[in-house]
This record gives structure tokens, C-alpha cells and sequence, in this order.
């Protein structure tokens, strides 16, 4: 599996990339025409290993989001990476729900004991969500209650990116996800995570979070 960074957030070295990443990084936007033969071939051999922890990884969500939905009445919907065929570690999964105001102080109740609670994060610039990390069989999901409203705006931009966004352009955005981790870009690598998002949902207050380090190397 795949695990984080281990440097410190400094520019780092690519290593045998034909790629400009700065280029990259400030058109916002990794283009496969724009990729080298040779690079675009590396690239989609990356996407196809991590094609093969999908069945592994579809078989988690289903079991967590059943429960889930047995825990709070709440059909949880994929709102990460994976979800779109975007991701790069193989370890972990990102969930949402839709939340009414009055149901908070219930839901912080029932998914307290049940997982961690990561804290209450800025979701648009006048909301506010909720985030709690629960574990399964190795896998870690991060479980995001959002208000209904912001629920149905992600939703329908997990749609459109599904529906509009090509596989080559999911090779490319996870190489250059990939080059950046690799070369230890933190705060790159964590604005590239974003930069799908934003593309198709300007609304939302799209954060960066920077992973921890790996310890030990």
C-alpha cells in the first residue's frame, strides 16, 4: 500500500519526471495531451496498480456505509477520492452524509462512541461540517456530516466530475498527485488534492490539509 510523505513540506525532486510541476500546478489543471509518451505511459501503469485494490476497497465502503446508515438513518454517499477514481493511497476512504441542524447534537451522540472525532471544519465561508474518523480491517474513513444543503451541492459535483472528467485526465491528475507526494511537495501535493474539487464546486471553501509525516522514514 501506499503510505504519506515522509519530507518536510520543501521542494523536492520529482526524480526521472519529463514534467514541469510548476507549470502544472499554475494552470491548475494536469492535461494528458500535454504529457510526453514515455511520462503518460509511466502514468497509466501507476492508474492500473491502483485499479487492483478496487474490489477490496468497494467491499469496505459498502460494509461502513451500511453501517452508517444504520447508525444514523443517513444514506452516506462517497465523497472522496476514490470515489471518482482519483485516489493515490489504497488505505483509506472519505464519506458524507446530509444533516439537518436539529439532528446534529443526535448524530455527534450516536457516531461519538463509534469513532474519533476529527473536529468541526469550514465547508462553505457560513458552514460548517462535522468529521469523524472511524477503522475497519485496516482501512481508515473519514465520515463528514454536512448540512442537507451542502450534501446536495457535493453530490451534484461528484456527478458532474464523474460524468465529464476522462479517464486520461484521471491518469494525469493522479501522476502529477503521485510526483508531487513522491518529491515530498507537501503543501502541493495537499492544494493538487483539491484542485478537482474546485474546479467544479468554486462555492465551497476548499482547505488544504497537510498529512503528517511518516515517522521513521
Amino acid at each position: 500500500m501506499l503510505g504519506r510523505p515522509d519530507a518536510d513540506g520543501s521542494r523536492g525532486d520529482a526524480g526521472d519526471s519529463l514534467l514541469d510541476l510548476d507549470a502544472v500546478i499554475a494552470s491548475g489543471w494536469a492535461d494528458p495531451r500535454d504529457f510526453p509518451p514515455s511520462e503518460y505511459a509511466r502514468a497509466v501503469e501507476l492508474y492500473a496498480s491502483l485499479r487492483q485494490h478496487d474490489g477490496r476497497l468497494l467491499r469496505l465502503r459498502t460494509v461502513v456505509a451500511a453501517e452508517i446508515q444504520a447508525w444514523t438513518g443517513r444514506v452516506a454517499r462517497d465523497v472522496g477520492s476514490f470515489g471518482l477514481r482519483l485516489n493515490l493511497a489504497t488505505s483509506d476512504l472519505d464519506l458524507g452524509i446530509g444533516c439537518r441542524p436539529q439532528d446534529r447534537a443526535r448524530l455527534m451522540g450516536v457516531l461519538g462512541p463509534r469513532g474519533v472525532f476529527k473536529g468541526e471544519r469550514m465547508t462553505r465561508f457560513s458552514t460548517t461540517r462535522l468529521v469523524f474518523l472511524l477503522e475497519r480491517d485496516g482501512v481508515e474513513t473519514d465520515l463528514s456530516v454536512l448540512t442537507e444543503e451542502d450534501f446536495q451541492v457535493a453530490c451534484r459535483m461528484l456527478d458532474e466530475i464523474d460524468q465529464t472528467m476522462s479517464e486520461p485526465e484521471r491518469v494525469a491528475h493522479t501522476w502529477v498527485k503521485y510526483l508531487l507526494r513522491r518529491a515530498g511537495r507537501l503543501q502541493d501535493y495537499a492544494a493538487w488534492k483539491l484542485v478537482t474539487y474546485r474546479r467544479f464546486c468554486p462555492e465551497f471553501n476548499w482547505v488544504p490539509i497537510l498529512e503528517e509525516p511518516a515517522v521513521g522514514g
